[in-house]
């Protein structure tokens, strides 16, 4: 350690070719300078005059932590350029210039502004500079000097990191750090000492490593320690600065301590109506370690060989949870008496020697008596019964029973949402099902019953069962055709001649399979029947010469029956048409008194549905004329009413008119239209040019004219239909010509004079003539 904190002052000089400049340095204890540096400019390889100059420089002292109340001196810049007169202007630029440091500039004296701290920054680079004060010109070029701030030792170390967990022996290792510089006696050698922690921890004094003192330290009895360390500079030694820290330790947990029950014998309760999955009860083990190593399980290990119950960890609290598999019977078995254990799951192999770490505890559970409803002797049942049995035949009968000890009597009753036909009935003290209607397979093979069991004492304990009713089939249904035969002869037919294969099917199912034979029924001289004997049979002609001028259809009754007991047959007749046929024997034409008997439509019956078809035709026919005439029908007007033609010109091609009439009386409302009496086809008394109107302002006369002419079209019987739309609207107040009708007009028709309408172009000459040309054939 220095005794006086000192700031040693190097300073290095940097000049720019083509500069030159001499550096003195000089001793503290010599004013005399003890080297120059003289630095020669070159120009192209040859030797240039030297003109002397240069700084010079003292070496300075500092202290680095100057408390003093004035600016601490630095130093003094000085070039042997300067006469000392003033003349030269001392600049100072860089690192910490003008803030940190100051100069005179005059004197070139330097002095430091605030306390300097190494800490901060261990050098800066200044540049100084001298000019002439009067003309500005450099008299000594920039030079860049750099100042060393040495260090004193006033600092004490800092921790830099701190662990809050520990394991076994070691802990944690803490590091401080001293800001002075090693490198300058003890001042950065660090003791490290406990001052506070023992005699639980201890720490190693050059290391700062930090150790347990005690062997087997229990978290469960103390789980937080603060230690505190202390380190020291100058090695220890007196005078030193120190520092202090305090290390938070936390025992981390280790699964040391088994799991135990808080009790020997739990007893539980649950009624014998608790569904599956119903909770009986909690049992609680608790464990002295935390988190993972407390974590533990459950499972019965005695006591319930039927598996009528469960257990389960509950996670959040660890509690065991025993809950019903299957269903309880109090009848059966009133109390189980299960043996559990509890377990940690996370065993650590270094605490073997401290097991076993799991705990047994006895369960012992009482089943509670509960009404129960019914029960059945199955869940389903199924009946096989034929379907010609007569009505009232018992098909089965179900059985149920109380299975409380005070049994109930049952009474059943069947759901009839599952027999809407209400062909089944059951006996409501018996539970015998009988038939209510007759069976039929071909309608309905299956029956799906729902039978309820009731008890009588409690009506709210029922129960039901599934009763499956199977139709057997019985040969009760004759054989038929398969489809319809639409079936012609050719006239040109030859004998033998097959002119149709027909098929059969039967409702009914015989075990052994449909079986059908099929027979004229009687001998017919024209076509005979083939059996194929697969259940079809082909239609063959007799003979030639068919002609259906003659005859131009024939009826052949075909037998079919079926080889099932009791036999069943059925009688189908063909309709055979005679066509005629072209030489490959493609229909060509038939009778149309053959084409419509097929269709079982008589010629009278056709002439009736043309009749109808025509008859609304022409009720369609007159309504749409009757609709048309009404509207063209005018309107029924009262006399004050006022129907006013408006001529009006296409702008396009000059000349056409639209002759369309509208009637815009009754837009006019004459007591708000005082004040617009210029009017185009009126020549005015004291206005000749024309002139824009305003539009004229809402009036209540209007409103109340436009209901009044709703409510009229709304008692009207004749009016539009009631989703038309009437739309009123003043009439050419916008327009240059203004309105062109004459309904505001104060003259009399025969008073008026349309020559001036000429005078408004040629598109109004045409107007001016039929205006004109009315009145002259008036007035003849």
């Amino acid at each position: 350690m220095i005794p006086c904190p000192v700031l040693m002052l190097l300073v290095w000089i940097s000049k720019p070719i083509p500069c030159h400049a001499e550096l003195y340095f000089k001793s503290p204890s010599d004013d005399q300078p003890q080297q120059i540096l003289q630095h020669f400019p070159v120009n192209d390889g040859k030797l240039l005059n030297r003109q002397k100059r240069g700084w010079m420089w003292n070496q300075f002292f500092l202290l680095e932590e100057y408390t003093g109340l004035d600016y601490q001196y630095v130093g003094k810049l000085h070039s042997d350029q300067d006469p000392g007169d003033g003349s030269l202007k001392y600049i100072l630029s860089g690192d910490g210039a003008g803030t940190l440091f100051v100069i005179d500039e005059i004197k070139g004296d330097i002095h430091a502004t605030r306390r300097i701290d190494r800490e901060e920054k261990a050098f800066y680079t200044l540049h100084a500079q001298a000019i002439n004060r009067k003309t500005g010109i450099p008299v000594e070029p920039v030079s860049k000097f750099v100042i060393k701030i040495h260090d004193i030792n006033d600092n004490e170390p800092t921790f830099l990191a701190h662990l809050l967990r520990s394991t076994c022996t070691f802990v944690v290792q803490v590091t401080a750090a001293d800001a002075d510089d090693p490198s300058y006696g003890n001042s950065a050698k660090v003791i490290y000492s406990i001052l506070d922690g023992q005699p639980y921890f201890s720490v190693e004094s050059e290391t700062g490593i930090i150790r347990t003192a005690l062997p087997n330290m229990n978290r469960e009895i103390r789980e937080h320690y603060q230690v505190v360390i202390q380190a020291k500079d100058m090695g220890g030694q007196m005078g030193g600065l120190s520092g202090t820290t305090t290390v938070n330790i936390t025992l981390t947990d280790v699964n040391d301590n088994p799991p135990k029950f808080t009790q020997n014998t739990y007893h539980l309760s649950i009624s014998e109506s608790s569904p599956s999955g119903s909770t009986v009860g909690h049992l609680k083990a608790v464990d002295a370690d935390i988190g993972r190593n407390a974590e533990v399980r459950y499972r019965i290990m005695d006591g319930d060989e039927m598996n009528m119950f469960d257990i389960t960890t509950e996670k959040a609290t660890q509690y065991g949870v025993i809950t019903v598999r299957k269903k309880l019977d109090y009848e059966s078995k009133r109390m189980y008496t299960l043996k559990v254990e509890v377990e940690n799951t996370h065993i650590d192999p270094r605490f073997h020697y401290l097991g076993p770490f799991k705990d047994t505890a006895t369960v012992k559970i009482t089943i509670e008596d509960a009404d129960e409803p019914p029960i059945f002797g199955r869940p389903s049942y199924m009946f096989k019964v034929h379907e010609d049995i007569e009505v009232g035949t018992i098909i089965g009968t179900v059985m149920a029973r109380d299975p409380d000890t005070i049994s109930s009597p049952i009474r059943f009753s069947l759901d009839r949402h599952t027999d809407l036909d209400r062909i089944f009935n059951i006996h409501s003290g018996n539970g015998s099902i009988y038939t209510a209607k007759p069976l039929d397979r071909e309608i309905s093979q299956w029956h799906n019953l729902s039978i309820i069991a009731t008890e009588i004492n409690n009506p709210k304990q029922n129960t039901r069962a599934t009763v499956y009713i199977l139709i057997l089939d019985v040969n009760d249904n004759a054989p038929q055709f398969a489809m319809f035969y639409d079936t012609f002869v050719c006239e040109n037919a030859r004998p033998g001649q097959l002119i149709q294969t027909i098929s059969a099917i039967d409702k009914d199912e015989p075990p052994g399979g449909q079986k059908f034979f099929f027979s004229l029924a009687s001998v017919n001289p024209n076509f005979t029947v083939q059996d194929n004997e697969d259940n079809t049979a082909r239609i063959l002609t007799r003979r030639n010469g068919f002609n259906r001028h003659e005859i131009n259809n024939y009826l052949l009754p075909v037998v079919i029956s079926d080889n099932d007991y009791p036999i069943q047959s059925s009688t189908g007749t063909l309709t055979i048409r005679v066509c005629t046929c072209d030489n490959q024997g493609n229909m060509q034409s038939c009778s149309a008194e053959a084409l419509l008997l097929p269709a079982g439509l008589s010629t009278g019956a056709l002439i009736a549905i043309l009749l109808c078809i025509i008859i609304l035709l022409l009720i369609v026919v007159l309504f749409a004329a009757l609709k048309r005439q009404r509207k063209k029908e005018p309107l029924v007007l009262s006399k004050e009413d006022i129907r006013d033609n408006i001529v009006s010109y296409n702008d396009e091609g000059g000349g056409e008119e639209d002759t369309q009439a509208f009637d815009i009386g009754t837009l006019r409302n004459p007591g708000v239209m005082e004040d617009k009496k210029h009017r185009r086809d009126i020549i005015p008394e004291n206005l000749l040019l024309p002139r824009r109107t305003a539009s004229a302002p809402d009036n209540t006369d209007v409103r109340d004219f436009i209901n009044q002419r709703l409510k009229e079209h709304d008692n009207d019987p004749t009016a539009p239909p009631y989703d038309s739309l009437a739309t009123y609207a003043y009439e050419g107040n916008d327009s240059i010509a203004e309105s062109l009708s004459s309904l505001e007009s104060s003259t009399t028709e025969g008073d008026q004079n349309y020559e001036y309408l000429k005078e408004w172009g040629p598109r109004f000459n045409k107007l001016a003539e039929m205006y004109g040309n009315g009145e002259s054939d008036k007035d003849s």
